[in-house]
């Protein structure tokens, strides 16, 4: 696992937008997998000012949604699928047909997972993946104790995520889905280049168990450490309970520029 330390959440923006431009710039159909939330929008400002300037052409590029909501209609304006649009898509001027989810307002909900597993695969896999992760160390929606081999499954949130999302419902947990599909960890694991974003004071600890502690159910993303190639972006504020912050960071700056991240 490679863990790259930045001074703020705008540069590690900068610094992951650059690596799916060249990306892009090998494989110009390649499929994205993004998270929602806002640690990653730095990530999707910065690519779609490189679209903007000329830099890297998103043509022929496609995405994939890691998570949605069960029983959301589609163009719900909280649903994953319109976020995405309007925090993804429509600034990087990619049109639905380049886009792929789970259906959350399937009937048979178990069969809508299967079905996005298979999509995945059928899509030839996800070239990058880009993470986000929750102060207990989930990923996606796999909360602690999740398998680290699980598929695309529904999830019941817990009352303290559906507390913590009702601020986009209007305030109204009412509101609020009690179930979620979400990629499994097994599914996440399958991507050929996963790399997590984190900010803030907040997910240090979790930072610290992904990259340095074992590998547990309890804190799902240290199943990244699984993964031959698996890259942790941190900010200072997030990177201050690593114990071997100074490696990584002498690590990076020898690191030969070619490589990229």
């Amino acid at each position: 696992m490679e863990v790259v330390i930045v001074p703020d959440a705008k540069a590690g923006g900068e610094l992951i937008a650059e690596a799916m431009a060249k990306l892009l710039g090998r494989k110009p159909g390649a499929l994205l997998g993004v998270a929602t939330g806002s640690t990653p929008l730095p990530v999707y400002e910065a690519l779609a000012a490189k679209v903007r300037s000329g830099a890297v052409d998103v043509g022929r590029a496609r995405i994939a949604q890691l998570d949605e909501y069960v029983g959301l209609p589609a163009d719900h304006p909280e649903s994953y699928r319109s976020v995405l649009r309007r925090e993804v898509l429509e600034p990087l001027g990619i049109g639905m047909g380049q886009f792929t989810g789970p259906d959350g307002t399937a009937e048979d909900v178990q069969g809508a997972c299967e079905a996005y597993d298979k999509a995945l695969s059928d899509a030839g896999g996800v070239d990058l993946q880009l993470l986000g992760i929750g102060t207990d160390g989930h990923i996606g929606f796999n909360e602690p104790c999740s398998s680290l081999a699980s598929r695309t499954r529904i999830k019941t949130l817990t009352e303290q995520t559906r507390i913590d999302n009702a601020r986009f419902f209007d305030g109204d947990i009412d509101q609020v889905p009690h179930h979620v599909i979400t990629q499994g960890i097994g599914t996440i694991l399958e991507a050929r280049h996963l790399v997590l974003l984190a900010t803030g004071e907040g997910k240090a600890d979790a930072v610290a168990a992904t990259v340095e502690g074992p590998v547990a159910a309890v804190c799902p993303a240290s199943a990244l450490q699984l993964h031959p190639r698996a890259t942790v972006v941190v900010d200072e504020a997030a990177a201050s309970k690593l114990k071997l912050a100074d490696y990584f960071r002498h690590t990076y700056a020898n690191k030969p520029e070619w490589q990229g991240i």
